[in-house]
């Protein structure tokens, strides 16, 4: 095994396991049938969305990195919804530090009655504003408010939201937000003394809506050394939270649930989206994320920029990725641990439909979105591992801050569901730094000053999560995960100029990614009742 986690062991008699997990497997397989498609099962993954496809990978900012969706643990009479955009922000990294694009259209997707196309979209779009281009700095002196003379460069956003009829035709539009601040980029102590300060200004409500955007540390927690063919062959390079330094930016917004759940049904599905305009003035999709760890590692390289382009309404395609996954073949040849017969047919509801009884809503068109049932209340006392700890509040049920999608996968990936427990990890449990306990509920950026001297952020220590948020992916490149797939350099996307990346055409998704994170929200729902 790669790792043991303390606390966690089987529980229940083996022939009742079983039991249980053939009679999942079998309604699985019989709900796909139903719904004309051929029955698949979740492969493996260990990271999220950043740097996850040939394309985009050159344009970090309209790369979406991680999506989270939970009911609101200081509010549970609504819900909060994040995404994050460009991976890998250092800290230091000025003198233009990172903006959002200001060509670009940022947006999170709501599906409300489960067929699979977007009922709601929240869109934010980027203005930006310097002072003086005679200077080449992000600031000129201490920054102490949001209109100080001494910040050189700002960023303003305009918040809609758009309602979708059922053909796909905007139904409506309503305005809440218009040239509102963007959170600063976080240059450093003496530029920013008093950051938290200025970060708190930008948060605003409007009508029940709260709303930020800004920079934030990556929430995102693993080691993405397992891309050294799985932590060095020997495990000698595992326990290491790689993303602990780095920053993304993110939008959040906070709703009531009746605003956005519809005709009685809690479950809502959601995922983000980024497009960029082209040279003829349209807005065309380069970035999509729903489900984490799908992009990453589940789907090969010939068809990353596909299902960047791609729609939920697509996902009935390629989903011979997921029938025979290619992770725990890795595993197995690097540790011994033997992978699951394939065909992976085990809980394939999870995979594109929900879990029945946990997040699936009614009439269910299959499809890979993160799912929410915004009826379960937050957790009092929130397990690391989610649904797979009893925990139904969380993952993967929607996505909380701290939820550990990074071991909920490789414990699933290898055969929990196809009696095959184990207790592998990457032995990073936490996130560096401690999480907010009210909206955005994300953590503040790390800065230059932090990093040199020897911050939190730049130790890589685990300080323990607010039992508030909920936690989600990260991605990173292909590399040894997908390793049979086509020469990233051979394909016309890879090689793809700036402007013609935005004129990619929406293509059919993966719908592997989805699966691997719904396949082991179903374990982990199915241990909760089985225990």
């Amino acid at each position: 095994m790669l790792l043991h986690l303390p606390g966690r062991s089987a529980s229940g008699s083996r022939a009742r396991r079983r039991a249980v997990r053939a009679a999942a497997a079998v309604a699985a397989a019989a709900a796909l049938t139903a719904l004309g498609l051929p029955a698949l099962a979740p492969g493996g993954a260990t990271a999220s969305s950043h740097r996850e496809a040939p394309t985009i990978s050159g344009f970090p900012q309209y790369d979406d990195t991680d999506v989270y969706a939970f009911v609101s643990p200081d509010k549970p009479d609504s819900v909060t919804l994040i995404a994050n955009w460009i991976p890998f922000e250092e800290p230091a990294g000025g003198p233009n530090f990172y903006p959002f694009a200001t060509d670009a259209r940022y947006e999170l997707n709501v599906d409300n009655n489960g067929d699979a196309k977007r009922d709601i979209t929240y869109r934010w779009q980027f203005t930006s504003t310097y002072a003086s281009k005679d200077t080449f700095l992000h600031n000129t002196g201490p920054v102490t408010s949001l209109d100080d003379k001494d910040l050189n460069f700002w960023q303003t956003y305009r918040l809609e939201e758009i309602k979708w009829g059922p053909d796909g035709s905007q139904i409506g539009t309503k305005e809440l937000a218009k040239a509102l601040p963007v959170a600063p980029s976080n240059v450093g102590k003496a530029s920013m003394p008093d950051y938290k300060k200025l970060r708190d200004r930008v948060i605003r409500s409007k009508d029940g809506v709260t709303m930020f955007a800004g920079q934030s540390d990556d929430p995102f927690f693993l080691d993405l050394r397992i891309f050294d063919v799985l932590y060095g062959g020997d495990l000698s390079e595992v326990g290491n939270d790689t993303l602990a330094p780095y920053n993304v930016n993110s939008v959040a917004i906070q709703l009531p649930k009746s605003r956005v759940t519809k005709g009685g049904d809690p479950v809502i599905g959601i995922w983000s989206s980024t497009s960029r305009k082209n040279a003829s003035g349209q807005y065309v999709q380069v970035s999509r994320l729903g489900m984490p760890l799908v992009n990453e590692v589940v789907v090969p390289i010939r068809d990353k920029d596909k299902f960047n382009a791609s729609k939920p309404a697509d996902d009935a395609q390629f989903l011979k990725y997921v029938t025979d996954p290619e992770v725990p073949k890795l595993i197995e040849k690097v540790y011994k641990i033997k992978a699951p017969k394939t065909p992976r047919n085990d809980l394939v509801q999870a995979f594109l439909t929900g879990v029945p009884g946990l997040n699936q809503p009614q009439n269910v068109t299959p499809s890979e979105q993160l799912r929410l049932n915004t009826s379960i209340p937050p957790s009092a006392d929130p397990k690391r591992l989610g649904v797979l700890e009893g925990d139904k509040a969380g993952f993967p049920n929607g996505r909380r801050l701290a939820d550990d999608v990074v071991d909920i996968t490789l414990q699933v990936a290898e055969g929990e569901l196809v009696n095959a427990p184990n207790d592998l990890g990457d032995a990073v449990d936490t996130n560096n730094v401690e999480f907010g306990r009210t909206f955005p509920y994300l953590a503040l950026p790390t800065s230059g000053s932090d990093v040199r001297s020897g911050g939190p952020a730049s130790s890589g220590s685990s300080a323990p999560a607010t039992p508030q948020s909920g936690q989600d992916d990260t991605e990173a490149s292909p590399s040894m995960l997908t390793g049979g797939a086509a020469d990233p350099s051979t394909s016309p996307a890879a090689n793809a100029s700036e402007a013609e990346m935005t004129d990619l055409v929406p293509l059919g998704s993966a719908i592997g990614g989805a699966g691997l994170l719904a396949f082991g929200a179903a374990w982990l729902w199915r241990r909760r009742r089985t225990s």
